[in-house]
């Protein structure tokens, strides 16, 4: 097996033997490197996979035909109503095509350890799906030498152009979530996003911040909050929020698990929503119309985000190429019972 050469136009290889010898080790200790195996020590481990990466190494193999082949699922956490959505999404691409899933989690971490990866190499998935969750650019290299495409989906950063990645338009659902804030009459709006380290929770609040810019108002630092996407952190955001003379008369939480967190805060404090306080969430949750009162939310397309990442990882798989590596999919505002005009004197 071998990869073309930089350069080469595909005239000369690098074969497996090519990369053994200049890394000195044998045939067989390179084949183990790309089939995952870990009985490899880690400085040979780390000497083959610079050779492979220096020659952009690309295996060539076709694989054999299996009654189920598997894609991997990878998120960075669990989270039970947001990650069931991005699973069905997956789902209603996979079931028809008879590919099975691999789900696994990261425990917080948005880069997975060699150990994780290693697994992977040794399965060879037809793909991975990394879930707000990404790779290092030597695991990505890993990954390319061993012929294994991968997408990402709701990315956590800013991607190189060469990784396939779908998410939404963040920063036109925190626009459109505060500009409906605005509209209705509230002047002192407050802000509750997720980690300072996720691309799509900076893109909320820059959404929220032109909003401000178009209405001719400032944004009062003291109102920009960051929380963790789960419900403890809109409760304690809420609550530091709600508990101040000043509060504010709305809030725009940054997903629908914070804004239950929100209204949970406001109720332990006897502030009535909407009466009191407006609250808008993030996600369109299937128990966002449920709750009372129903939340007013943006309808982030998870569904469709996680289908159509996994019809492009399987066209990777095929080894079709895509017409384009970047989606975002459109977010709108579906507004419920849990937004109205403030409280007459309250702005």
């Amino acid at each position: 097996m071998a990869g073309a050469l930089p350069g080469s136009g595909g005239r000369r290889t690098a074969t497996i033997a090519v990369i053994a010898s200049e890394a000195g080790v044998s045939i067989t200790t390179v084949s183990k490197v790309l089939n995952g195996r870990s009985d490899v020590a880690p400085a040979t481990r780390a000497r083959i996979e610079a050779c492979l990466e220096r020659h952009q190494y690309q295996r060539r193999y076709r694989r054999q035909a299996t009654v189920s082949e598997q894609i991997d699922v990878v998120f960075h956490e669990w989270d039970s109503a947001w990650t069931l959505e991005i699973v069905s999404g997956v789902e209603s691409v996979t079931a028809g095509a008879k590919i099975d899933m691999v789900l696994s989690q990261l425990g917080g971490a948005h880069r997975p350890p060699q150990q994780w990866l290693d697994g992977v190499l040794a399965r060879r998935p037809l793909g991975v799906l990394f879930v707000l969750s990404n790779l290092t650019q030597t695991q990505r290299r890993q990954l390319e030498s061993r012929s294994i495409p991968f997408v990402v989906v709701d990315t956590d950063g800013a991607m190189p152009p060469s990784v396939p990645t779908v998410g939404s338009n963040n920063w036109n659902g925190g626009l459109i979530a505060t500009r409906h804030l605005l509209e209705l009459g509230h002047r002192r709006i407050a802000v509750i996003s997720g980690p300072t380290d996720v691309l799509c929770s900076r893109a909320r609040i820059a959404g929220f911040r032109s909003a401000h810019d178009e209405a001719g108002l400032a944004v009062d630092p003291g109102l920009v909050r960051h929380g963790n996407f789960h419900v403890m952190g809109g409760f304690e955001n809420g609550i530091a929020l709600l508990d101040r003379p000043d509060r504010p008369t709305a809030i725009f939480a940054g997903s629908d698990m914070q804004a239950l967190g929100v209204l949970r805060a406001a109720r332990q404090l006897g502030i009535d929503v909407p009466r009191d306080l407006s609250v808008v969430g993030y996600d369109n949750l299937s128990f966002s119309g449920w709750i009372g009162p129903s939340l007013t939310t943006v309808n982030q397309p998870l569904r469709e985000m996680a289908g159509t990442a996994t019809r492009m990882l399987l066209d990777l798989a095929r080894g079709n190429e895509l017409t384009t590596s970047r989606i975002d999919l459109a977010t709108e505002l579906i507004v419920r019972e849990s937004t109205a005009p403030p409280s007459p004197g309250a702005c």
